[in-house]
């Protein structure tokens, strides 16, 4: 279940965040997730880390991109004991417990985004983590810096929608499987991921390059397809496990 509200100095003041990851909290906290949506704009980063594909919208058709966190259902492979072992936390999960919102003005049709929260989720507490608000009421350095990845977050998720209807219109989306053998004999397969096409990506004309490359895309897909290369990185996680077991 969720509580959320809109967030504000005079209702919120004494509320703070509790920033902390770790195994021990994943479950309660929402980190214990084996994908969560990305965006264009945050590829740069991610890809150095983990894994980027995409997963495909059965409504829409779009395909969304995702990253790749873990093998099975519930297992982030970057959850240690007491923290993220990754020095970025991708954008969808870091924004927790906070959401966009949008409220109407009264001298304008176009509605203003504003900044939600989620009051029933288990990182908002009374006791500790981050202050959202500062003694006067004006937002602290960690509320502005929440607004500003929801911000982000926002604008990314719009561009995603046009990123997928460029490649889609391209034919430059396949689907992605693979089957990782760990060092224990067992098997996981990964089903349900798309990625790029390179065939039809080195066959594209240096119109269609040019077209990509001036909407931000042709070097978003580039680091898609070096971000494959992170399931090495996956595999060794996992494996890392069955030592502990």
């Amino acid at each position: 279940m969720t509580n959320t509200v809109l967030l504000t100095p005079d209702e919120h003041k004494q509320i703070k965040i509790d920033t902390r990851h770790g195994s021990q909290l994943g479950a309660e906290y929402g980190d214990s997730v084996n994908a969560c949506l990305s965006f264009v704009g945050e590829f740069r980063t991610v890809q150095a880390h983990y894994p980027i594909v995409f997963q495909r919208d059965g409504q829409s058709g779009l395909f969304h991109p995702v990253v790749v966190l873990g093998f099975e259902i519930g297992e982030n492979l970057f959850l240690q004991e007491s923290h993220w072992d990754a020095p970025y936390i991708p954008a969808l999960i870091a924004r927790q417990p906070f959401s966009i919102g949008f409220k109407s003005t009264p001298d304008s049709d176009e509605k203003q985004r504003v900044v939600h929260i989620d009051l029933d989720n288990p990182r908002v507490s009374q006791e500790q983590g981050e202050p959202l608000f500062m003694d006067l009421g004006e937002q602290s350095p960690y509320l502005q810096k929440m607004a500003s990845l929801l911000e982000s977050i926002h604008l990314g998720m719009e561009q995603n929608k046009a990123f997928s209807a460029a490649l889609i219109e391209l034919e430059l989306v396949e689907s992605f499987s693979a089957e990782i053998e760990l060092n224990d004999g067992t098997t996981h397969q990964l089903l349900g991921y798309y990625t790029i096409n390179e065939e039809k990506l080195y066959k594209l004309s240096a119109e269609k390059l040019a077209e990509l490359n001036e909407k931000g895309f042709l070097s978003a897909v580039y680091m898609m397809l070096a971000s494959l290369s992170q399931f090495s990185n996956l595999i060794a996680r996992k494996n890392a496990t069955l030592l502990k077991a």
